[in-house]
């Protein structure tokens, strides 16, 4: 796992950027497949990406995106669906088709079987190159909320009350928020050939701490990614300030920018 302590949201946003810009590039005419987060954490990087694009020609038209998560009950055009919210601050705003961002539908008169279909879509479209993932307050990766099997798929999930408030600010009131989800499961997203998870704040310190730092568990199921074999975490100062061992990753960023001169 490489950790990378930076200065401010805004560094941080700038080397996802990186990440997906050299994926996106490095796939050329294939077209890459880029897993897509919601919520606050990978909307600075989002807003690199457009920026690239207008005014570095950065193209994502050959590309393709998956989506982590969606609120059971909520179609694709509902105002707090993630398919808007990535409508909204990514897609509407690059060269990249809606019809390729695809998404597990919320509305489907099966949640379950929509979680079997969609997480056979992913394999079926090869995998996903590179990730974007955030981080709960709890420690959860998409909606793997505490004691999700670490080996788990695609399937409907019933959120935490913490999680319901987190996103309550999304919603006219708390008791707007839906409390089951259709999410990748930790087995999927571990499926990913590269992942990056970013936060930012002093909230997320004591989940990044345990990603990183704590040991395996489905208590904080974004410690699977100590699993992953090219796993990357992007954090502020205020997020990284419970590491125990933010001096050695200040060292090893040190010795790879040295390396890179």
């Amino acid at each position: 796992m490489e950790v990378v302590i930076v200065g401010s949201p805004e560094e941080g946003a700038r080397i996802v950027a990186d990440m997906v810009e050299e994926t996106v590039r490095e796939a050329g005419e294939r077209g890459a497949t880029l897993g897509l987060a919601t919520g606050s954490s990978p909307v600075l990087a989002y807003r690199e990406l457009i920026r690239r694009h207008r005014e570095e020609g950065l193209s994502f038209a050959a590309s393709r995106a998956f989506m982590l998560d969606e609120y059971v009950g909520l179609g694709p055009d509902f105002p707090q669906s993630y398919h808007r919210f990535i409508r909204e601050n990514l897609v509407d705003h690059v060269d990249l088709a809606d019809d390729r961002v695809l998404g597990p539908r919320g509305d489907a008169p099966d949640p379950v079987a929509e979680a079997a279909r969609y997480d056979a879509s992913i394999r079926e479209a090869g995998g996903v190159d590179l990730q974007i993932l955030g981080v709960g307050t709890d420690g959860h990766i998409a909606f793997n909320e505490p004691t999700s099997s670490l080996a788990s798929r695609t399937r409907l999930k019933t959120l935490t009350r913490q999680t319901v408030a987190d996103n309550a600010r999304f919603f006219d009131s708390p008791a707007d928020v839906p409390v089951h989800v259709l999410t990748q499961g930790v087995g999927t997203i571990l499926e990913a050939r590269r992942l990056v998870l970013t936060a930012t704040g002093e909230a997320k310190a004591e989940a990044i701490a345990q990603t990183v730092e704590g040991p395996l568990s489905a208590r904080w199921t974004a410690t699977a990614l100590q699993m992953h074999p090219a796993a990357t975490i992007v954090v502020d100062e205020a997020a990284a300030s419970r590491l125990e061992l933010a001096d050695y990753y200040r060292f090893v960023q040190e010795q790879r920018q040295r390396a890179e001169r």
